[in-house]
């Protein structure tokens, strides 16, 4: 066993290392590999556009091939859905086999797919796809079917994946669009020999599945269904029905799709037929291992990671620059005031006792008259002494006796720190595991079926710090708050999204999550969550127990004197959430091109993610270290809440982040697919926010703890 764990941590080491620098991931968990002739199953998904958030399952759409349910092996038909996991049902994925015939080794210049007939009403309907500028994902061997490209210096070849479901082109006479629908599909298919044994028998394996569309009119000659020329095609398939009747508008603008509405003007139920056809062709490949046949979706690496490294750089300048200050604080401000705080309790005693050794025995003896009043005044002078002691002790020493005074609302916090403990076990899981290779593309629906699976078995450590914070606000029924902390933030953002699928299942996209997942989601938050938070909330009520204080609480509250403009509370969390930002800003534009603007490109660089959050974990701490010493400093103890708020108060700056984002860079249109960006984004800021709060909340009480633990005053 020893050997077996030393063996993985010389594994997962370098696998951390190298996964900082590029894309390290594993591939895939087994080789498939095909015999000659061997039929390889071809499976489309969905359409997606970087203009709208609204996804289509490609068969849902009316106006392409549908399946005829014909064979393609043995219990594999046309039209039969794949089963999916959690993570692609919530992607949208509808991953459904094809009609296209794939054989392993044998081109075909051309075969008829289908001519689908369609109506005005379909073709209205693919010319508003076209115009959002979707793109087509289909699958083999895993592999989602891309457009090949090569970088401007021509040094490396790159893959975009999808592919365009048409085009728009511009009139030459009117300058208005025209649009056109891509009936042709040429396919490539990149193989060579299987590695080991498979290859020795005649095995081979996909590497690369480029797919090429083209745009076909229904005039150009065909025999069988096919172009008879597929190579000078002078005509293209545009998205325009004549109308019903003659207007003196058809010659003014002849050969256009842009005409008045009067023009289009014809019935829905009118008919055209869209003839649709594709090419294969199997290439060898031997430049490409099996084991790196992702790394062309990977683009940007030379130029991103140069970025990515400055992304680095200036997070660690921050971070650096605050441990100083931190240091600083710790290793002399506070190290000073506690050794004045000592010798000054020292002296204060020794005086005590030089007075107490100067009394007369005579002084004690006498009970009335004058000596009592002496001895009086001497008592004056011992408290008056004290007074003295005590006005030389300044700042956050005098507030021993109300630091750990149970804020208001504890009952609240306590829940959000719990929630916010799960959210951080999710989110060190997911980094991990991809950093490491585990969760990565070729694993679909992978990291949101990770997360999912993290946040529900991480109900108990969310039970477990939320019930000793409970406890230590003094909180008595321990049932109660599990049951908060197990339904506050997974009930708000399961209503959230229950009423975003709403708006999106009245769009029939497949972005919608279906009933039964959403039953599926809830059974297994009340069912498996919900259990797992009530069981760590009484191990950590019952068996553990409350933090203990290191000093005790007054009865009665510490006057909060006037507050200096930078240490109230909404300036102080604004200010600092600031620098938290300054240090994820450069990576979050990654992640949001990688989100919103470009789909057809893939995140992976986890590694530089993890380096960037350790950097972020870090200044969060060291920000509200900073804040909370500033607070304290000014006689406010007011500091739960405001340790809570300071952690998580760059998420307010994240959310302007996404605001800005979305007017300078993105083009996306309708109303709903704007309200799906903004509610996401703000679920993600909030998510975020509970996150980097319980670190700041964690800190600031150890740090709390740790310096009026050392004055042990009482």
């Amino acid at each position: 066993m020893g050997n077996f764990l030393r063996n993985s941590l010389r594994w997962l080491l370098p696998s951390l290392i190298v996964s900082q620098v590029q894309a390290f991931y594993i591939p895939g968990w087994s080789i498939k590999s095909y015999k000659e002739n061997e039929h390889i199953p071809l499976f489309v998904n969905k359409v997606y556009s970087d203009n709208t958030q609204l996804q289509y399952a490609y068969y849902g759409l009316p106006f392409v091939c549908p399946p005829t349910g014909k064979s393609h092996g043995p219990g594999l038909l046309s039209g039969q859905s794949i089963s999916l996991n959690l993570g692609e049902v919530l992607r949208g994925d509808r991953i459904i086999t094809s009609d296209i015939d794939l054989t392993m080794g044998q081109d075909k210049e051309c075969s008829a797919l289908c001519s689908q007939v369609v109506t005005r009403k379909d073709l209205r309907r693919a010319k508003e796809l076209v115009q959002e500028g979707y793109v087509v994902e289909w699958i083999v061997d895993n592999l989602p079917g891309a457009t090949s490209f090569v970088t401007v210096d021509k040094s490396r070849k790159y893959y975009a994946a999808g592919f365009k479901l048409g085009f728009t082109d511009y009139s030459s006479s009117t300058g208005k669009p025209r649009y056109f629908l891509n009936n042709h599909h040429t396919i490539v298919i990149r193989y060579r020999n299987a590695p080991g044994r498979d290859g020795e028998r005649g095995g081979k394996v996909v590497v690369g599945f480029e797919v090429y569309s083209k745009s076909i009119g229904p005039n150009v000659k065909r025999e069988n269904g096919c172009p008879t020329d597929l190579h000078d095609v002078d005509e293209h398939f545009e998205l325009y029905m004549p109308p019903n009747k003659t207007t003196e508008f058809q010659s003014k603008y002849a050969h256009s799709s842009y005409h008045p509405e009067l023009i289009e003007e014809g019935n829905d139920d009118d008919t055209i037929t869209i003839p649709y056809s594709y090419s294969v062709y199997f290439r060898e490949d031997d430049t490409i291992e099996w084991n790196r046949r992702w790394d062309l979706y990977f683009v940007n690496s030379e130029e991103g990671s140069r970025i990515h490294w400055l992304a680095i750089v200036n997070s660690l300048i921050i971070c650096g620059l605050l441990t100083g200050i931190v240091l600083m604080i710790l290793a002399k401000t506070i190290r000073s005031d506690i050794k004045g705080y000592k010798e000054g309790s020292i002296e204060d005693g020794k005086l005590r006792i030089k007075r107490k050794g100067n009394r007369t025995p005579r002084s004690e003896k006498t009970g009335f008259g004058l000596l009592e009043k002496e001895d009086d005044a001497g008592k004056e002078i011992e408290i008056s002494s004290d007074d003295e002691a005590l006005e030389d002790v300044t700042g956050w020493k005098l507030l021993h006796a109300d630091v750990f005074r149970k804020p208001e609302y504890g009952y609240l916090l306590a829940p959000l720190v719990g929630s916010g403990m799960q959210l951080l076990f999710m989110a060190v899981g997911l980094i991990l595991l991809s950093a490491i290779g585990i969760l990565n593309p070729s694993f679909r629906g992978g990291f949101i079926s990770a997360g999912v699976g993290l946040f529900v078995f991480a109900g108990v450590f969310s039970g477990y710090f939320s019930a000793r914070v409970y406890k230590t606000f003094d909180g008595k029924d321990f049932g109660k708050n599990a049951l908060v902390t197990a339904c506050l933030i997974p009930g708000l953002l399961f209503g959230l999204i229950f009423i975003l699928n709403l708006f999106v299942w009245a769009q029939a996209s497949s972005t919608a999550i279906p009933f039964g997942t959403l039953i599926a989601i809830v059974l297994l938050w009340l069912g498996i969550q919900v259990p797992l938070v009530y069981l760590g909330s009484w191990y950590g009520f019952v068996r553990t127990g409350a933090w203990e204080h290191p000093t005790k609480t007054a009865s009665v509250p510490r006057q909060i004197p006037q507050q200096a403009w930078y240490a109230k509370s909404l300036q102080a969390i604004f200010l600092a959430g600031l620098v938290p930002f300054a240090v994820i800003f450069i990576e979050l534009l990654f992640v949001f091109q990688s989100l919103w603007q470009d789909k057809s490109g893939y995140y992976y660089v986890f590694g530089f993610l993890a380096v960037v959050s350790v950097i972020l974990v870090l200044t969060i701490a060291e920000v509200t270290v900073v804040t909370i010493y500033v607070q304290l400093c000014s006689e406010n103890y007011h500091w739960w809440w405001q340790s809570f708020l300071v952690g998580g108060g760059s998420a307010a700056w994240v959310f302007l982040y996404c605001v800005w984002y979305y007017f300078a860079n993105l083009h996306i249109s309708g109303f709903v697919s704007s309200m799906l960006f903004f509610v996401y984004s703000f679920m993600a800021c909030c998510v975020y926010g509970l996150l980097t709060g319980t670190v700041g909340f964690l800190t600031a009480y150890a740090f709390v703890r740790r310096i009026y633990g050392a004055i042990k005053a009482d």
